[in-house]
């Protein structure tokens, strides 16, 4: 799991912050223009993202959401506050007053965002956690002139050229979609249809929560999780791909996200959670 853990990420974070630094600062590109016949790649950078104490996450919005409703923040399950959910566990409507760092497009600091609940949290077929914040899409947009991502309710596609946006890191990975994952399994936890990146999205420890947003699209189709760090199989830091026939193989240095096209279907209007709604597939508590 890309958090920084105390001990067990040390090094990687040592690491990361070396290799971080004197680099060129990510937000400062634009993505180049899609061959022929294809629509232009839109401009990626920091806006809409947010650091959080240990983690990276996202303003975030269903496709349905209306300025007026009160903004969610997205981040991992892994990197709730009072600890990670355990396997089959779902937490819903949890009382939290967590923090945000909301970044500029260039990733400076705007202003500090709070939470008054956690809307859902799981590690169970994914890794997710939605906070509602204490104040509106239209309040954010007017005071700091930031939009929140939309969240795709249509399933990634291979190969597709992905961005993950840290915010913790101030860095953006670029890549693609390498392919999906039938089951990933870290640990005690098990996580459904994941996506695998190719190989240059190389993301370290406080990557947790990153948005993954479709080039072409400028949706976020997937919140960055994890990744293989030793070759271990099936361990924590270490996770494993297993097929339909239970077949298990290990690719270290491989790193991987959990789908969010799932997500839109179990809201209704006014951000409400709704578990009980027709294609909702969420776990429920």
């Amino acid at each position: 799991m890309k958090k920084p853990l105390i001990g067990a990420f040390s090094a990687l974070l040592l690491a990361g912050a070396t290799a971080l630094a004197g680099a060129v600062p990510a937000s400062a590109a634009t993505v180049a223009t899609a061959p022929a016949k294809a629509a232009p790649a839109v401009t990626v950078n920091f806006a809409g993202t947010v650091a959080l104490d240990d983690c990276s996450g996202s303003v975030v919005r269903m496709p349905n959401s209306v300025a007026s409703d009160p903004a969610l923040v997205l981040t991992n399950g892994h990197c709730l506050e009072t600890g990670m959910p355990g396997p089959g566990e779902v937490i819903t409507d949890q009382p939290s007053s967590r923090t945000f760092t909301l970044l500029s497009a260039s990733g400076g600091r705007l202003t500090t965002l709070r939470a008054n609940k956690v809307v859902y949290s799981t590690m169970t077929d994914t890794d997710v956690t939605l906070y509602q914040l204490t104040t509106t899409y239209s309040s954010i947009k007017s005071r700091y002139g930031i939009s929140p991502l939309t969240i795709s309710a249509a399933h990634p596609v291979a190969g597709a050229a992905i961005k993950v946006v840290s915010g913790y890191w101030k860095t953006v990975y670029s890549c693609n979609v390498d392919g999906f994952v039938y089951r990933l399994e870290e640990g005690d936890w098990t996580w459904k249809d994941s996506v695998r990146y190719t190989s240059t999205c190389n993301t370290i420890g406080g990557t947790s929560g990153s948005p993954v947003i479709d080039t072409s699209s400028g949706l976020v189709v997937a919140v960055n999780n994890t990744g293989n760090e030793n070759g271990e199989t099936c361990t924590v830091d270490n996770p494993c791909e297993v097929d339909q026939n239970g077949n298990v193989t290990v690719h270290q240095g491989t790193n991987y996200a959990e789908e969010t096209y799932g997500i839109p279907a179990c809201f209704a209007p006014g951000n409400q959670l709704d578990l009980t709604l027709s294609g909702c597939v969420l776990p429920r508590p």
